[in-house]
């Protein structure tokens, strides 16, 4: 196919996504990054968001908290720590994690692990944000 290139996403319980795409912005730790076909080599580490990628001129999304892409040979390759296609979150689910989240970094109490709960509330809006255009 002219125009488009592989994107495979991992996740350690198992495949999560291959399809040919068109561009994929991913969540890099120093801001987006775009990918187009016939992109030059690259390894970059991800960060808690969202990749959005498009396919037959619609943009999909699915939801990651960090890991690592590897571009090379017109394919890029995801290797997350989670990753959730946007059909397949449960919004109920993400949305009491982010409220017990904000409660627990609004309290700020010793007891309360405050990167935890920072780590819980950015997972949850990166979650809402992928099923966001379900």
């Amino acid at each position: 196919m002219a125009g488009t290139f592989s994107l495979q996403i991992v996740s350690p319980e198992g495949n999560v996504l291959k399809e040919e795409v068109e561009f994929v912005v991913l969540p890099g730790g120093a801001g987006e990054l775009g990918i187009l076909p016939n992109h030059s080599p690259l390894i970059a580490g991800l960060d808690i968001g969202v990749i959005r990628y498009t396919q037959n001129s619609t943009v999909k999304r699915v939801a990651i908290t960090g890991g690592f892409v590897e571009v090379t040979d017109n394919s890029a390759t995801v290797l997350a720590d989670t990753a959730e296609l946007s059909e397949t979150i449960d919004i109920a689910r993400a949305v009491d994690a982010k409220e017990r989240a904000m409660k627990r970094l609004a309290a700020r109490s010793n007891e309360i692990d405050l990167r935890r709960a920072e780590y819980a509330l950015r997972r949850a809006a990166a979650r809402l944000s992928a099923a966001d255009d379900k």
